[in-house]
């Protein structure tokens, strides 16, 4: 009899292709996608048993589905996690972290460089319920030492950050929280699954927003929670099958079969980016590039110990601020103005209108985020044509003030 394959032997590649599939009695090659709400038992023994996790069948698509359950153990295996559980949305992921660890009287720290929804939920939400925070420079570990209480239960970090890629010291970090048993979770959205490992760094938790690179195409919303399996059961099981933030089955099929190809996506976006950042610092009107992969970047050396590469995502600032970044972002005509980023199509945003708006100009240059800021999320076009693209964009801020743009 043939042996069978452990994907746990496998190198990440293959295990993207290969690991987490249950096949059903058809033997099918693609995954199956299971659209149901529901699932039959054979007795009302088999139900009771169930619900008291004797029997490890499926129940009830808030709680489990068999499509959503192959998605959560090929990225698991990805990772390098124990267990992982899939929902709706990235911020669901995030908000369910939160929410499932923390109770009234707790202490968060965190970065101040966060995205806005993230921020919201430290700054506005958790502090309606009674857990008070602490926002620090993430790089300045003093910053997090010094910000640490006796009811401090989470640190909560971005790295690289959005949108100004900051690059944070993650084993250090959880050095740090390890001294008193803070649990540490790292948003890897930028770095993705392919470039950072938190959980190898010491993170206890990895989330991630399915919606950018993991599905890659721009086709749907979700989000996926990753740790040990004492972690999740612990602190995030109850809480999703309580409340209820569930990957629908059909994200969940999109996203497993993106995974197939997540590697390749990568690693020819992180190629693109860094080739078109080095193209960027020699175009006129660009006043500074940020790419981690870059020897200019402030944590370069750093990047290079805990990344296997340099991000898809390029920032960089432009003359005549507010202005001057309007007229490139309207100028471009290959790359695509949204607040979308990871897509096979490239993106470009301005962060202070956008993703962060909310924030006050103090607080937005606090995170360095300037008004000449655009963000850009490099896709899989040839990176030639979007250096081509970006160089007629900057020669708009030689325009005159009035003259209309055309885009083709």
């Amino acid at each position: 009899m043939k042996k069978p394959f452990d994907p746990t032997r496998a190198r990440p590649a293959t295990r993207l292709v290969h690991g987490g599939t249950l096949r059903s009695e058809f033997g099918e090659t693609s995954e199956a996608l299971f659209l149901t709400q529901g699932h039959v038992y054979d007795s009302a023994e088999q139900a009771e048993a169930r619900f008291k996790n004797t029997d490890p069948g499926f129940i009830y698509a808030r709680f489990s589905n068999p499509t959503v359950q192959m998605f959560e153990d090929r990225i698991a295996l990805l990772e390098g996690a124990e267990a992982a559980k899939a929902t709706a949305t990235g911020m669901a992921a995030v908000n369910a972290v939160m929410f499932g660890q923390l109770s009234a009287g707790d202490h968060v720290v965190a970065c101040k460089a966060l995205f806005g929804s993230c921020r919201y939920i430290i700054e506005t939400l958790l502090p309606r319920f009674g857990v008070q925070s602490t926002l620090v420079d993430g790089a300045d570990l003093a910053q997090w030492e010094a910000a640490v209480r006796p009811n401090t239960k989470v640190f909560f970090l971005e790295s690289p950050t959005n949108p100004t890629l900051e690059v944070y010291d993650i084993a250090a970090i959880c050095r740090i929280a390890k001294k008193t048993d803070i649990k540490v979770t790292v948003d890897n959205v930028f770095a993705t699954p392919m470039m950072q490992s938190p959980l190898q760094l010491g993170a206890d938790c990895v989330v991630y927003s399915t919606t950018k690179h993991i599905d890659g195409q721009g086709r749907c919303l979700g989000g996926v929670i990753l740790g040990s399996k004492q972690f999740i059961q612990d602190n995030v099981y109850q809480y999703l099958r309580q409340t209820g933030p569930a990957m629908s089955p059909f994200n969940a099929w999109v996203v497993l079969k993106s995974l197939e190809t997540l590697p390749l996506r990568v690693e020819r976006q992180a190629q693109s980016a860094a080739k078109v950042a080095d193209a960027l610092a020699e175009l006129p009107g660009v006043t500074k590039v940020i790419y981690p992969g870059r020897k200019d970047h402030p944590q370069y050396e750093l990047a290079r110990r805990q990344m296997r590469g340099g991000s898809t995502l390029v920032a960089f600032e432009v003359e005549g601020g507010k202005a001057g970044a309007f007229r490139v972002a309207n100028a471009l005509n290959i790359i695509k103005i949204s607040n979308n980023l990871g897509d096979a199509k490239s993106l470009v945003t301005h962060p202070p209108t956008t993703t962060h708006d909310r924030f006050t100009p103090a607080e937005k240059l606090e995170m360095g985020i300037t008004d000449g800021l655009l963000r850009l999320s490099v896709g899989l076009e040839d990176p030639d044509d979007l250096i081509e693209d970006l160089a007629q964009a900057l020669k708009s801020l030689e325009w005159p003030a009035d003259a209309k743009i055309v885009r083709l």
